[in-house]
């Protein structure tokens, strides 16, 4: 006889939002259990973040210290408005989201996605991050209660927690967006659109910031700042401050702005929650492969690689230009990498060189000095080679393959490396040309060129080592931009050494080119090639015995911990 098992709708626990942050809190611990070094990390970055949160306090709190009534809109309306625009920007170029919390780890529970947006979003409050711009913008209720008293301080700390909410859930919607769009096949479009939204906004940028310098204008500043106080980059910010000039009216106003951009993230965010829950983008009607044609070796090259050898060498090369294109961590960089590489070398050598004239328009540029073009070639190449600090954290446990087949060090560095250049060596042609085109100069197409590579080539060589000996494990989440706890700072490290040691090593190409002078111009191409090429095949060369011995301590390491 079967019995009927009930059970009580009261004795059935209600999932809420500090469930979550438990969890997280719990997975935390467990994540630093015997692991020293991410405890060391998590260390050095909360003091890291408690520096910035102090220097942070201080300079929001400095126009109530100093009875600035002034400056208290422009620095709230200004400085909020970039604290925001950094949690939208950075996270994607740069510090990535600390994703302890994999959606996909909660696709087969019975959560409803408001519970599961609002139990994910309480837990990313959870953070050094977060605590630090907590406390940094508190400087701003010391400076609303200095000039209107503690019910401008009450409304201004009700903005500032606002302020926060906008900042995390701006960064969330975004990078979840960004990695619903990177796991599909379109990449492409998101590239262009990329590309152009960079190329608009520096114009309009470099005129407002060159406008600014030279007329020093207050009262334009004043009236940027409350233009900006009226969106959601300032409204937060700027509540508190309006009750303490007199504009009472305007404070409801401002925090409801800052709710309805909240609310509109989180609503943007719980719609891209579902596809990276699923781990997949729906992309359509999956395209018709053409038939192929030869054997499954021949089939394994791509075409444009068919002078690839058909050996250990040649395999390994093929593979990583097809993971490159396919895993959407490392499309994310090769993005990243297209847009910075392309407009900071301009806005470098044309930042200073076009000036405002009386009537709003440009003057007559000054022509950049090579120096000038070397140093911001200098930059682009160490940027492009830091992709590669951790390279073996992209293949995780998959790197295993390699090691029980006993893939020599040499070999798969040199490898890794040549299938990146397949990349990156078309954008330094269209970086050198589009450059010297720009500056009015098409002898120097050369000059930056030969800078580049040579760039591009020590910072290969360093980062081959820092990939071997200063790796760590990325989370098995289809959200490319998702780091695991303490991630976030060991990335940070791991890049600025990276930056540093790559530039040490490229600056003889910077005296060459100030002590050379024109015979520069015509030297700096073969020998920036040689330069970069020798320091690459060095590199791979010393850090492949590194690698060949250390090769099971590094796949312990990259693999991800459940």
């Amino acid at each position: 006889m079967a019995v009927a098992v009930t059970g009580s709708a009261a004795s059935t626990r209600r999932v809420s939002s500090r469930h979550f942050v438990r969890l997280k809190l719990r997975v935390m611990g467990n994540n630093f259990r015997g692991q020293g070094w991410r405890v060391a990390l998590f260390v050095v970055g909360s003091l890291v973040g408690l520096w910035f949160a102090a220097t942070g306090f201080f300079l929001f709190a400095a126009p109530g210290l100093a009875d600035g009534d002034r400056y208290a809109l422009m620095v709230a309306a200004f400085g909020g408005g970039l604290m925001v625009l950094g949690w939208l920007l950075l996270p994607l170029v740069f510090f990535g989201v600390d994703e302890t919390l994999d959606p996909a780890r909660f696709a087969l529970l019975p959560l409803s996605r408001r519970t599961l947006v609002t139990g994910l979003f309480a837990a990313a409050l959870v953070s050094v991050p977060a605590v630090a711009v907590l406390l940094a913008l508190s400087g701003l209720v010391v400076t609303a209660g200095a000039l209107g008293g503690w019910s401008a301080a009450l409304v201004q700390a009700v903005g500032v927690v606002a302020g926060l909410l906008l900042c995390v859930a701006a960064a969330r919607a975004v990078t979840s967006a960004f990695a619903t769009m990177l796991r599909s096949r379109r990449v492409r479009d998101l590239a262009a659109v990329l590309l152009a939204v960079a190329a608009a906004l520096i114009g309009p940028l470099q005129l407002a910031a060159t406008a600014a310098l030279r007329d020093a204008d207050w009262d334009q500043f004043t009236s940027v700042a409350t233009v900006v106080g009226w969106t959601p980059f300032g409204a937060p910010w700027t509540a508190g401050i309006d009750v303490a000039q007199g504009r009472v009216w305007a404070a409801p106003v401002k925090l409801l702005i800052t709710a309805l951009a909240v609310v509109a993230l989180l609503a943007w965010w719980s719609r891209s929650l579902e596809s990276a829950m699923v781990g997949a983008a729906s992309s359509g009607k999956a395209p018709t492969r053409p038939e192929t044609s030869g054997t499954p070796v021949a089939q394994f090259f791509p075409r444009a690689l068919g002078w690839l050898p058909r050996d250990r060498f040649g395999a390994l090369v093929a593979r990583e230009v097809r993971y490159w294109w396919r895993d959407a961590r490392r499309r994310a960089n090769l993005v990243t990498l297209a847009v910075v590489g392309l407009f900071v070398p301009a806005m470098v050598n044309l930042g200073g060189s076009n000036v405002v004239d009386g009537t709003g328009g440009f003057g007559t540029p000054d022509t950049s000095s090579p120096v000038l073009v070397s140093l911001s070639m200098l930059f682009v190449g160490v940027l492009a080679a830091v992709t590669l600090a951790n390279q073996f954290g992209f293949d995780g446990s998959a790197y295993a393959a390699h090691v029980v087949a006993g893939v020599p060090g040499k070999v798969e560095l040199r490898a890794r490396m040549a299938a990146f250049s397949v990349y990156v060596l078309p954008l330094v042609v269209v970086i050198s040309v589009v450059l010297a085109l720009i500056l009015g100069e098409p002898g120097w197409i050369g000059m930056t060129a030969g800078s580049l590579l040579a760039t591009y080539g020590v910072g290969l060589a360093v980062n081959t080592f820092l990939s071997v000996l200063g790796a760590y494990s990325l989370p098995e989440t289809s959200n490319p931009f998702a780091l695991n706890t303490g991630a976030g700072v060991a990335r940070s490290f791991l890049t600025l050494l990276s930056m540093l040691a790559s530039a040490a090593a490229a600056v003889p190409m910077v005296v060459a080119a100030a002590l050379l002078g024109d015979v520069w111009l015509w030297l700096a191409l073969p020998v920036g090639a040689a330069y970069g090429l020798g320091a690459a095949l060095l590199g791979a060369y010393l850090a492949g015995d590194v690698l060949d011995r250390r090769q099971p301590e590094l796949l312990a390491i990259v693999t991800p911990r459940r």
